[in-house]
């Protein structure tokens, strides 16, 4: 059974949903492309399982990006997904920063935007700042912030899996305080090495053994990246032509990478000069 799958259930007597995200094959797909430093594998491992999770309580059809910066050693970590659960991810850092760096070590004074892109309606951002011990606390105070639910976060990630498990309360007229904090201690004694060895019915079982569960059917999570050869000759459509021309007489070809996954497209002269005679003339004014 494939490793890479989220699981959604509810408390049938609580007001309150969870999310169970495991990652194997995408999350090494996503870590081929670089050569990550061990402390950036894990982290992003953890963001990779968090922006799933986060994916799973979007109501609507479109995009989402989570993305760390700062202005420390790492510039730059960011997950992008969308509602069929394929996700792609890149860091930018410089040095090498130690195994066991903190968030404040790793990023400085840094900061989390959450992007939001509906297919149809209004996009919508939130940014919180990475002042809490770990990235799990961080999204929580996010969902404090923007959504006004009780959200807990758990997240793991060890190089070769990622998993991450979250609870939330649903908007009802009842108070859930005490139902939330009681299934947050049981969650809380999850351990890494569960959620990366066990199946997640398994998992779910041992923690809410004595609490009635309802499980949905599981989501695929893949690694996918929407780079193109027909997506850069677009972003080549947008630049002047003659700084092109240049850049063809001196080296040849215009090449360009794909810093997700490494995907390199070139296009010599003929391929330029197909991609500007595609290019609509401008309207002119009447």
């Amino acid at each position: 059974m494939s490793k890479d799958i989220l699981h959604r259930y509810l408390f049938d007597n609580a007001d309150v949903r969870g999310e169970l995200v495991q990652l194997e094959q995408s999350y090494q797909q996503m870590l081929a492309a670089h050569a990550y430093p061990k402390v950036l594998q894990t982290l992003l491992g953890q963001l990779m399982a968090a922006t799933s999770l986060l994916t799973a309580t979007l109501k609507f059809s479109g995009d989402i990006s989570v993305q760390l910066q700062g202005d420390g050693p790492v510039s730059l970590a960011v997950i992008n997904g969308n509602n069929l659960q394929q996700l792609r991810g890149v860091a930018r850092w410089s040095g090498e920063p130690s195994d066991d760096a903190s968030l404040e070590q790793l990023f400085g004074k840094g900061y989390m935007v959450i992007t939001l892109t509906p297919d149809q309606g209004e996009r919508y951002q939130g940014v919180v700042a990475l002042d809490k011990a770990d990235l799990a606390a961080c999204l929580e105070d996010y969902f404090t912030q923007s959504e006004q639910l009780p959200t807990r976060i758990w997240l793991f990630a060890d190089g070769k899996q990622a998993a991450g498990m979250l609870l939330q309360v649903l908007p009802s007229e009842s108070d859930h305080a005490e139902d939330f904090d009681h299934l947050s201690q049981l969650t809380a004694t999850v351990k890494a090495t569960e959620l990366f060895d066990l199946e997640a019915e398994e998992v779910l079982h041992r923690l809410y053994h004595q609490e009635e569960v309802r499980l949905f059917d599981p989501i695929e999570v893949s690694f996918k990246c929407s780079c193109s050869r027909e997506r850069s000759a677009a972003a080549i459509r947008t630049l002047d032509k003659a700084e092109i021309d240049a850049i063809l007489a001196e080296e040849g070809k215009i090449r360009m990478d794909c810093e997700y996954c490494n995907s390199r497209y070139a296009f010599d002269s003929i391929d330029v000069e197909g991609i500007f005679a595609d290019t609509p003339a401008p309207a002119t004014k009447q």
